[in-house]
């Protein structure tokens, strides 16, 4: 039998959602072993002066859990 657990995690980039999704993913790989999933619960921007300064996504992760 195989038992998941998913956490939520939050990473910024000053490029793209797309860069902050794969720095938290790179980041999470890190800590959490044996990932097998995430999907984008919210995302944002910070805008200063009128321009996009920063895009932040909401993560939910999935690893498995190991003995």
């Amino acid at each position: 039998m195989t038992v998941a657990r998913i956490t939520e995690i939050s990473s910024v980039s000053t490029v793209s959602f797309q860069d902050a999704i794969v720095q938290g993913i790179d980041r999470a790989n890190q800590t959490l072993k044996n990932l097998k999933g995430a999907w984008v619960k919210d995302q944002e921007v910070t805008i200063d002066n009128g321009k996009v300064t920063g895009y932040k996504v909401i993560l939910k992760v999935t690893f498995i859990l190991t003995e």
